[in-house]
């Protein structure tokens, strides 16, 4: 049943840096059952990630923009290389259904 599942959309922000274009890639959409885990990528250009960190928000129907980065370490896990970023979330429940946003960390 569609209602049993889970939908995702992952946006993710362009941002405009002086110098050059700082560029943030989204993953695909996809849609999983509760239970299940899902894993989102942000690919990196036009900066140095070993300047700025990256963070995740997300915006559940409804509701205002939300920071993640202190979401239950049990159930989060950050990874990445030098110009990708991951964010893989298990045991996933109806409360997860959002769109999420990797961001720059502000300097």
């Amino acid at each position: 049943m569609m209602d049993k599942n889970i939908a995702w959309n992952f946006i993710f922000v362009l941002l405009i840096h002086v110098w050059s274009e700082i560029k943030l890639d989204q993953s695909a959409s996809v849609v999983k059952r509760p239970g299940e885990t899902v894993k989102m990528s942000c690919v990196i250009s036009g900066y140095r990630m070993t300047i700025y960190n990256i963070d995740w928000i997300r915006q559940r129907p409804g509701r205002a923009l939300e920071w993640i980065g202190y979401m239950s370490p049990s159930r989060i896990v950050y990874e990445g290389s030098p110009s990708t970023r991951y964010l893989s979330i298990s045991s996933l429940t109806a409360e997860d259904s959002a769109v999420y946003f990797c961001v720059r960390h502000p300097q």
